[in-house]
């Protein structure tokens, strides 16, 4: 099998064109073609950086939105297999963007770490997502996803406080930043100071800092991008594609250009 990963080079350089904007899908939902579609569409709209979200039974981060989308694909019978095999195809048609896998830790412990992590290498992932995997425990994996280049990523939460410095260290690919308390979901308006947060994370690395949970709008990509290097959505992906079906792709295609276009209009002002 032609191995397409190129480790935490790819994140490097999807953040060094400016802020980028990364939608998540959860895959399968409504079904693998529609997932593909999508993706497609996505990436020529600009996304900087795909995260592929792997269904799982017990989503334990995520809002009703994508557990409800989680169950859909579950039912249709869409595997980690799958998905990853899903990834090889695409990138067999000449898809560059990064991509990057959300799931739990579970899913690479029931395949088996190191089987999972070069499967990973293998389709063309460049990094992981494992909320479920506090700082303190991340080693079972960190040292399987160093060793096949894909890059673990961080993530830094309003209540990490003191341990924001020491995650920030030893962060690679991104860091992603949750906007929030509680589970994924669209939110009228985030109040934490991320500001703060964003200024103790840039004392200890240079490796870039994306905001997600609760960004649903361009309005809000525009003002979450002012102070991070990039913009997470899912639930608002998700809610389209669970209204549309297979008809998403050309709506999904729509709103990422949009939110694209409202991270890039933050960059050239700051410019």
């Amino acid at each position: 099998m032609t191995e397409f990963n190129q480790g935490a080079s790819r994140l490097q350089e999807a953040f060094s064109r400016g802020k980028a904007f990364i939608p998540f899908i959860t895959c399968g939902d409504p079904d693998l073609e529609t997932t593909k579609a999508c993706i497609r569409e996505m990436a020529a709209a600009g996304a900087g950086v795909i995260e592929l979200g792997v269904p799982f039974s017990d989503p334990t981060a995520e809002g009703p939105v994508i557990q409800a989308a989680s169950e859909r694909a579950l039912k249709a019978g869409v595997t980690p297999r799958a998905v990853l095999d899903m990834a090889r195809d695409l990138r067999e048609e000449g898809i560059q963007v990064p991509f990057v896998i959300m799931t739990y830790a579970n899913v690479p412990f029931a395949f088996g770490a190191d089987a999972f992590m070069e499967a990973c290498a293998q389709c063309g992932i460049d990094g992981l997502i494992l909320p479920d995997v506090p700082f303190e425990e991340k080693e079972e994996f960190q040292s399987v996803c160093d060793a096949h280049g894909v890059a673990l990523i961080s993530l830094v939460a309003p209540t990490s406080r003191e341990r924001i410095a020491m995650i920030a260290r030893e962060a690679a690919g991104f860091i992603y930043l949750v906007s929030s308390l509680g589970v994924t979901g669209t939110r009228t308006e985030i109040r934490t100071d991320l500001d703060a947060i964003v200024a103790q994370i840039r004392e200890q690395t240079d490796v870039p800092v994306a905001i997600g949970f609760g960004v649903s709008s361009p309005q809000q990509a525009r003002q979450m991008a002012q102070s991070t290097d990039g913009v997470i959505v899912g639930s608002a992906i998700v809610k389209l594609v669970g209204r549309h079906g297979m008809e998403a792709p050309a709506v999904v295609g729509s709103f990422v250009h949009d939110m694209v276009q409202a991270v890039q209009d933050c960059q050239a002002k700051a410019d």
